[in-house]
């Protein structure tokens, strides 16, 4: 039996050179990059063009199901097709089942933006795994999610949720195996491969955490107003030309 180990970031917002070197430094060999608001062939692009020996980083989307008021996150790793934002739940379920993707719950239960504790255990045979630690969330909010993974015997994942480069190695989940490319992240997933989580609590951690929810403020006013009022229709808008017409009786807007 083989006791290789593989460290997995399962969520990161930013890519760059540094953010992969960070990820290389922290052992990290899996690099899982879903940005918002950005079509899949885009992600994928960017995913291979900063994919290194030492690091693969693996395209994703978190989806934004529902509008804007009653919003619920969803991380789908293992997308061949675009999904858009701003689509019903059961819509985007339906898609990622169809197309044989992981489906992961970020930050359950954190403001608006996600699934609670009910809706996880009403889904629970469509999810596959909870976050149980983001490195930009305080320890009260990372509790709620275990008590919600534990509560429905969905495994964890941690992540480092990193919107600012620094935050980049702060967390991460290691899986048994070699899980060092898309097909094999989303088969651990699926079939549930054992896991831990890991994570830093060094001062300097805790500072990057206090920076990423300032960032969290700014997406939240300035940011938000700019997306709704100013920069017309997102590329990921499901009556955006790029889809086609193929969600318009799901669109939410």
């Amino acid at each position: 039996m083989s006791d290789r180990r593989t460290r997995v970031d399962p969520h990161v917002k930013i890519l760059d050179e540094r953010v992969v070197e960070r990820a290389r430094e922290s052992g990290i060999e899996t690099l899982v990059y879903a940005p918002h608001f950005v079509r899949l062939p885009e992600i994928r692009a960017r995913a291979e063009r900063f994919s290194t020996d030492a690091v693969t980083v693996v395209p994703a989307r978190e989806v934004f199901t529902g509008d804007w008021g009653n919003r619920r996150h969803l991380l789908a790793i293992g997308l061949d097709e675009p999904v858009p934002d701003f689509i019903t739940f059961e819509a985007a379920l339906a898609e990622f089942d169809r197309q044989g993707a992981a489906v992961l719950v970020p930050h359950p239960g954190f403001m608006n933006v996600s699934l609670i504790r009910a809706e996880v255990g009403a889904y629970r045979d469509r999810i596959d795994a909870v976050e149980t630690h983001n490195a930009k969330l305080f320890d009260r909010h990372n509790r709620r999610g275990v008590r919600t993974a534990e509560a429905f015997d969905i495994p964890g994942f941690g992540s480092s949720y990193a919107h600012l480069r620094g935050t980049v190695g702060s967390a991460w989940t290691e899986f048994e195996g070699d899980v060092t490319d898309e097909e094999s992240l989303v088969t651990a997933f699926r079939e549930r491969t054992p896991r831990s989580v890991v994570n830093r609590r060094d001062p300097a951690t805790r500072l990057r955490r206090l920076a990423e929810f300032a960032h969290l403020g700014y997406e939240n006013s300035w940011g938000k107003l700019d997306r709704l009022f100013l920069s017309g229709m997102e590329a990921t808008h499901p009556r955006h030309i790029a889809y086609d017409g193929r969600f318009d009786d799901v669109a939410v807007y």
